[in-house]
């Protein structure tokens, strides 16, 4: 991790509590493993394909004196999903804390849907999943992207626009849950953030669309690289929910409200 806050949370803040992030064997999802672990929370470290990577993360969080499991789960095959949430009261005994990272649509040779159902359908089922095990006080927190939050009225790159579509909709059909997770004690806050320096995405559109992340870098005047972004992900974990759900990261001057 570089140039973020080596503690965005104080130290002992989550002591006690167990919090799952999902893509979390690198990018994003493991600086939010590290700043979720370092203060103090045990982690679920949840992967596809790359177990090798999550097992170092877990033994690198497990010097900070927590408990880390690793579980491998495809978040688009529910009886993965369904082995994930059984282990983790089994091994860990509770949890608290739900971090949607995981999200894809640009790489190559996957079936036309995808997007939708990995950015979509997948969100709703992992949180329907984890429901039966979050309590009075749990937050689950979303993470997505400016060209995503505001599709409806910015348009994106066309290289994007189909990841950017569907993870909207499962923004959406997740906001339609807040009513039953309130209920329940449940906070939700939605992160989004403009394109992050070093991320997978940012990668693609960049061979897909030459010279984009350079333009939007100009444009906005800075981009938050991975560690400076899962930090603000970690704070939303222990913020207070904003009044709309809505936690923006970086420039949204050239993007419009609905």
């Amino acid at each position: 991790m570089t140039d973020a806050p080596a503690l965005p949370i104080a130290p002992g803040t989550l002591a006690g509590k167990v919090a799952l992030v999902t893509g979390s064997s690198r990018g994003i999802g493991a600086d939010t493993v590290r700043y979720l672990a370092q203060a103090g929370a045990d982690v679920v470290i949840n992967y596809r394909n790359k177990a090798p990577r999550a097992e170092k993360l877990a033994a690198e969080v497990r010097e900070f004196g927590v408990r880390a499991l690793v579980v491998g789960a495809d978040l688009t095959e529910p009886a993965t999903v369904d082995a994930m949430f059984t282990a983790v009261p089994e091994e860990l005994g509770r949890l608290d804390v739900l971090v949607l990272n995981a999200s894809g649509g640009m790489e190559s040779g996957m079936p036309e849907d995808y997007a939708l159902k990995l950015n979509r359908d997948a969100q709703v089922g992992v949180l329907t999943s984890a429901l039966p095990l979050l309590r009075e006080g749990s937050r689950v927190v979303f993470v997505t992207s400016h060209q995503a939050h505001f599709i409806r009225t910015t348009p994106t790159m066309p290289e994007y626009e189909p990841v950017a579509l569907s993870k909207r909709a499962g923004e959406d059909a997740l906001r339609e849950l807040i009513p039953s997770l309130e209920d329940k004690g449940i906070g939700f806050t939605v992160v989004s953030g403009d394109m992050i320096e070093g991320t997978i995405t940012a990668t693609l559109l960049e061979r897909a669309n030459p010279g984009a992340i350079a333009h939007r870098r100009e444009s906005a005047g800075k981009l938050y690289n991975v560690a400076e972004f899962a930090a603000e992900v970690a704070r939303a974990v222990v913020d207070p929910v904003p009044a709309d759900h809505t936690r923006l990261v970086g420039d949204t001057s050239g993007f419009a409200a609905e």
